[in-house]
């Protein structure tokens, strides 16, 4: 029996259950609510498409690179840790995966609400004397969605972080160089495929970020999916968010084909710096 006959039934199963409804989407966004490209002709003109793509972008950006930053500080930790603490770290992020998206979304709900336990400890502290607005805003949406992608980039770059050759440090070391500058000059340069996979996959995943923008944003941050969201739902312009749901594969299957050199599986998780 050939390889395509053995794969055969999942290739049908996925173009039955994603192909085709993302064709239909497509033969939307062309048909509705009149034959052409006049959905599309809207990403040019339409200034709250705009003022969405915008903001998207910004956040997802902010979120990213703080994401990464916060990712590279804890592997980092985790390769520089025994392997029994590296195990419990690694236990305590992959613990994050068997948890609901919406019960941590509102979790943090409850954390950073007015009557929540940081404005709590901020007025029990004296820091504040009235609460702040933590939540209902950018800020608590780029809170939410750094801790839920927190994993997406830790995992990646303690594989990276973990194949980079101990001995080029100590070399460095041994050369005069200071712990400062061996981690600038050696070690950060050779961990540069884990760094840029992580950005590119915690990227990717944030554009069509929809729970936690919705939940912690409380309708006043409007990003690409909710506002897809509306127009299906809402509005019922589906020739509309059709287009904007196309519009949003297609930008996902570039960053992809741009990132994928990076995303190599040897690149991401064997180390080096080539």
């Amino acid at each position: 029996m050939s390889a395509i006959a053995l794969i055969a039934p999942a290739l049908i199963i996925i173009a039955g259950l994603f192909l085709l409804p993302v064709l239909r989407i497509l033969w939307i966004s062309f048909t509705e609510p009149v034959a052409g490209l006049g959905n599309y002709r809207l990403l040019l003109t339409n200034g709250t498409v705009h003022r969405v793509a915008e903001t998207t972008l910004w956040i997802c950006s902010l979120a990213s690179v703080i994401t990464v930053i916060v990712g590279y500080v804890i592997a980092y930790a985790m390769v520089h840790a025994t392997s029994r603490e590296a195990r419990g770290m690694l236990f305590c992020i992959l613990l994050t995966f068997w948890l609901s998206i919406l019960v941590r979304t509102f979790a943090w709900v409850l954390l950073l609400r007015s009557e929540g336990l940081v404005n709590g400890f901020l007025l029990w502290s004296g820091l504040i004397s009235q609460p702040l607005t933590l939540v209902r805003n950018t800020f608590g949406v780029i809170v939410g969605m750094v801790h839920v992608m927190a994993p997406l980039a830790i995992l990646p770059l303690y594989a990276s972080l973990s194949g980079i050759d101990r001995r080029l440090i100590s070399a460095a070391r041994g050369l005069g160089c200071g712990p400062v500058r061996s981690f600038l000059y050696v070690f950060l340069p050779l961990s540069k495929p884990g760094i840029v996979a992580a950005s590119t996959l915690v990227f990717i995943f944030s554009l069509g970020f929809f729970i936690t923008p919705a939940i912690l944003g409380g309708g006043k941050v409007m990003m690409i999916a909710e506002y897809i969201r509306l127009q299906f739902e809402t509005t019922l312009n589906w020739g509309y968010a059709g287009m904007l749901a196309t519009s949003l594969l297609v930008t996902v299957l570039l960053l992809l084909a741009i990132g994928s050199p990076f995303l190599a599986r040897q690149r991401v998780f064997g180390g080096g710096g080539a």
